[in-house]
């Protein structure tokens, strides 16, 4: 259960995040509501993760992480942000981060 909610964690914080993007610095203020609530759901969500036990290295690095990655391909994607070789060197580095905390944190 906690890696759903996890994924609903990182779901949450990466549309709170586009919505900032596409929000043009809050100008568009459509988008402050969905800012708003995305990120108050990925906190609460990340916090109902760490009191169900996850371990807080491998839950906050596996949000964080997955956010940066899933947060760069989308802005390529959504908003034709850029987008480079080495940024998707860094993606596949952070994919590899994730799985050595998770493998690291099993028992």
């Amino acid at each position: 259960m906690t890696w759903v909610l996890l994924a609903l964690a990182i779901a949450s914080e990466v549309t709170a995040t586009l919505s900032l993007r596409a929000s043009e610095g809050l100008r568009r203020r459509r988008w402050i509501p969905v800012i708003v609530i995305g990120y108050l759901a990925a906190f609460t969500l990340l916090g109902t993760i760490l009191a169900l036990g996850m371990p807080v290295g491998v839950a906050y690095g596996v949000w964080a992480a997955a956010g940066v990655a899933i947060t760069a391909v989308l802005g390529r994607v959504i908003f034709k942000d850029h987008f480079s070789v080495l940024m998707a060197i860094g993606v596949a580095l952070i994919a590899l981060g994730v799985a050595l905390i998770e493998f690291g944190g099993a028992h």
